[in-house]
């Protein structure tokens, strides 16, 4: 069982920056692609940056130059470093991680969220 667990949520002021991280566990194989998602309570769950198993990265439209997604294969971990943060940035950030296992075969797991709130 493969398990994704992110940190690095807070409070911060409009402008500022913040850096998430998630980490996936288990007996993992390799990782295939990384994704961070959004979720506004009441809205629908917004992607927020991509980073395929060959290192391209795809943003959505309301981050794009604003945010950086990175990651380290041999950590199975992605990063998501947000600067000029703005209030409609606020939202839970989920994590998302493919790959493969040696007991399983292929998974696709979300971490539980970590919230962020950007103060005007």
């Amino acid at each position: 069982q493969v398990q994704v667990v992110e940190s690095g949520g807070g409070l911060v002021q409009s402008g500022g920056s913040l850096r998430l991280s998630c980490t996936a566990s288990g007996q993992i194989l390799k990782v295939d692609a990384m994704a961070w998602h959004r979720q506004v309570q009441g809205k629908q769950r917004e992607l927020v940056a991509t980073i395929s198993i060959h290192g391209n990265t795809n943003y959505g439209d309301s981050v794009n130059g604003r945010f950086t997604i990175s990651r380290d294969l041999g950590k199975n971990s992605v990063y998501l470093q947000m600067n000029s943060l703005k209030p409609e940035d606020t939202a839970v950030y989920f994590c998302n991680i493919r790959g493969w296992t040696a007991s399983v075969g292929t998974f696709d797991t979300w971490g539980q969220g970590t919230q962020v709130n950007v103060s005007a």
